[in-house]
């Protein structure tokens, strides 16, 4: 499996091109419309885009991909949120328009473009949230970041459910690259040693 990592260019959140066979790609938390044309550049055919959640700074590209015959993928709790007053609000409602055409529910596996993924519901920076697991890889959005937390002062926040889900997430068996909605990779490992906003209360400092 293959990770490309596209940067933001002004704010934004971190894109990632997902491949297992080389010629399709799944496109997660599509940021920006110009991950549609890094995935041309790499001769990339998405067959889905995964948001792990709908706050404008990940959802920004969903429009052009959606235009191009790609289907956008969340979490069954996210849906209904993208284009509600309070998400609206964060950005004066700039976000060019699509539709959700599938969701997830926690634990729904499937496969695409040769690889195969889990949904982990992790809600708690937004309500529907949820994390990708794909082979050695976590992709958390604004879950977990490195040495740091999604912030839930925003709407549909809860800093209850975000402490559960990563706690969720350090339960997880062995270690992941953990790719982040925003800044460096990580490890989950790393995180549960070493991230001070949310302890691991299993691990042995």
């Amino acid at each position: 499996m293959q990770v490309i990592k596209v940067y933001p260019a002004g704010f934004a959140s971190n894109s990632y091109i997902v491949t297992g066979n080389g010629t399709t790609c799944a496109v997660i938390d599509c940021a920006q419309p110009k991950v549609l044309d890094k995935c041309k550049q790499l001769n990339l055919q998405p067959e889905c885009v995964l948001l792990t959640h709908g706050h404008y700074d990940h959802v920004g590209g969903c429009a052009a991909f959606q235009s191009a015959g790609v289907p956008i993928m969340c979490g069954k709790g996210e849906k209904d949120l993208i284009f509600s007053d309070g998400y609206m609000s964060l950005c004066a409602g700039s976000v060019p328009r699509f539709t959700v055409d599938k969701t997830f529910s926690d634990g729904d596996e499937f496969e695409a473009a040769g690889v195969k993924f889990k949904v982990i519901a992790t809600p708690g920076h937004s309500a529907g949230g949820v994390t990708y697991l794909a082979e050695d890889c976590l992709f958390t959005g604004d879950t977990l970041f490195c040495g740091s937390v999604g912030r839930t002062d925003l709407p549909t926040g809860s800093s209850s459910q975000l402490v559960r889900s990563v706690k969720k997430l350090y339960a997880l068996n062995g270690d992941y690259i953990v790719y982040c909605g925003h800044e460096d990779d990580t490890t989950l490992q790393a995180e549960r040693f070493g991230n001070y906003y949310i302890q691991d209360d299993n691990a042995q400092h």
